[in-house]
């Protein structure tokens, strides 16, 4: 059965409400730092944990239990996306995901198949079991399409994203095909995570900040107004996140949603004036934890000060939590946050 939806902090603060007190998730908080999951990875590989709905709704419930966040974030990979879509696609440890055979030229992109709901029924059945056990919401999630396009172009990460540069500008029809495509796919994706109950949906567009403005707008931004637009009527919040984005943040935020993620390379204040009325998430660098306490405590408070963090805000990381933070510090940083 599943649990009635919780309205509390981090919901209202999505919607730009007043709360009582700070709402606090972290970004990749489902893994990495936490024991519970690195004792299953000692048996188990990522896509393994990510296609297995009894472990995955283990690893997305640990850090609720743990740390006391005020919101789960479902435990999958961005690339399951791209694996419904016929993409063959390994994990390798200390390099992310490697695709055997990139797009590298337009006629290859024929290969991507239609996205179908039914490969996916694991991670519905993942969402499920975390709505019957969890009182907090459970956030869902797609990469963006530039992300996801770049890893299929380049292959594995990369530091430039030449090639998928190089692809958009060269063959901007063929670009447009495979932006629309991986559109369609991600709001049906993050349509049979809604319906099988998630209460927020976050897009990470991890990469997108490789681009000048221009670029953006040109070759991105239509695409990314199209996919928000079409999730309106999910009636969830909507979470646009992205690295390396200061410069774009304006037109980031033109698009329809309620909320902005923003990372560390912008104050709070300064993002916040460029993103207008939409709700503000993040932005702590994740190398602070890695800080004294003191030196926690103090980012905490500087954060703070630069917003009225008691509406409209959700404190975050500006990305991932590191394999290297000690998860009480994280338990600690929590708290804290919740008793400012």
């Amino acid at each position: 059965m599943t649990n009635p939806v919780n309205d509390g902090i981090f919901l209202k603060a999505c919607r730009g409400e007043k709360v009582e007190r700070i709402p606090i998730w972290f970004m990749r908080q489902a893994g990495r730092s936490l024991p519970g999951y690195r004792k299953l990875r000692e048996t188990h590989d990522v896509l393994t944990l990510t296609q297995t709905p009894e472990l995955a709704a283990q690893v997305s419930m640990e850090p609720v239990e743990r740390l006391g966040v005020d919101a789960a974030i479902l435990f999958a990979d961005i690339m399951l996306l791209p694996i419904a879509m016929g993409v063959e696609v390994k994990i390798v440890e200390g390099v992310g995901p490697v695709i055997d055979k990139p797009i590298e030229n337009p006629d290859a992109i024929v290969r991507l198949k239609s996205f179908d709901p039914r490969n996916i029924a694991f991670l519905q059945e993942t969402i499920r079991i975390l709505r019957s056990k969890l009182e907090v919401p459970v956030i869902g999630f797609s990469g963006a399409p530039f992300t996801l396009a770049s890893y299929l172009i380049e292959g594995k990460p990369s530091r430039t994203w030449l090639a998928t540069k190089r692809f958009m500008l060269e063959h901007s029809e063929a670009w447009y095909t495979l932006m629309t495509l991986l559109s369609e796919a991600i709001v049906a994706y993050l349509h049979a995570q809604v319906e099988a109950g998630v209460q927020a949906i976050q897009l990470f567009d991890s990469w997108v900040g490789a681009l000048s403005p221009a670029e953006y707008r040109q070759y991105v931004l239509p695409h990314m107004q199209r996919i928000f637009s079409a999730l309106k009527n999910e009636k969830v919040p909507r979470i646009h996140f992205g690295t390396h984005t200061a410069g774009l943040l304006r037109d980031f935020a033109d698009v329809d949603c309620e909320v902005i993620g923003v990372d560390w390379r912008i104050g709070l204040a300064d993002a916040k004036d460029r993103i207008g009325g939409k709700a503000l998430q993040g932005n702590m660098d994740s190398a602070i934890l890695l800080a004294p306490w003191e030196t926690i405590q103090e980012t905490v408070d500087s954060m703070l000060k630069e917003i009225n963090p008691k509406q409209g805000y959700i404190f975050n990381l500006g990305h991932g939590v590191l394999p290297e933070i000690d998860d009480q510090k994280l338990k600690k940083l929590v708290e804290y946050v919740h008793s400012t």
